[in-house]
């Protein structure tokens, strides 16, 4: 791999993956920024960002929807094991409208939408979209512990919480009831 050496790599969270300074958000690839780009120059954009000493690739099942999940997934097959990719779980398409659905269920049907949507067995770090105020958040983190220790997700993250919810989140795989359950995780990756 091309790239930066030590000084152009961080480290996510305390025991997070560690990436290149730099990442590159895909969204705007498939979706956001008006239409769609051209899906070959896309990889190639990807692919030379990868040879610049790019390592970290943002996604999201709600980006298209699916669409860019399906393009980062194309582009990044060959050299899977040398980068990070993040997706994002939370928002789901309802008859063409976009609600928050963060429930265990859903979370699960959309990992394993992911993962074959991606072409990838595991997923780097999977994050909460948007929080749902309806489903608690130790539920959440629950069935992303759950999705840990299956190995089909590596590391946990949330997107737009506040630090209350990010400390319930962080509490719960603490809690002794955690420790007897199986339904707990955390706001840090493990």
């Amino acid at each position: 791999m091309a790239g930066g050496g030590a000084t152009w790599r961080r480290t996510l969270g305390e025991h997070g993956p560690a990436v290149s300074a730099i990442g590159l958000g895909c969204m705007g690839m498939s979706y956001g920024y008006g239409p769609a780009h051209d899906k070959a120059e896309m990889i190639d954009l990807i692919r030379s960002a990868f040879h610049q000493g790019v390592t970290f690739f943002d996604t999201a099942q709600a980006y298209g929807p699916w669409a860019n999940e399906e393009l980062v997934g194309e582009a990044l097959k060959p050299i899977r094991d040398q980068v990070v990719i993040a997706t994002k779980f939370g928002i789901y398409y309802e008859n063409g409208e976009q609600t928050l659905d963060s429930r265990p269920e859903r979370i699960t049907e959309t990992v394993e939408g992911s993962l074959m949507r991606l072409r990838t067995d595991t997923i780097d770090l999977l994050y909460q979209h948007r929080v749902d105020p309806n489903v608690p958040i130790e539920d959440v983190a629950g069935t992303v512990k759950e999705l840990i220790d299956d190995g089909k997700v590596r590391h946990f993250g949330m997107s737009e919480a506040g630090v209350e919810t990010i400390r319930k989140a962080q509490a719960s795989r603490r809690s002794p009831r955690c420790r007897a359950s199986t339904r707990c995780g955390g706001g840090s990756p493990r």
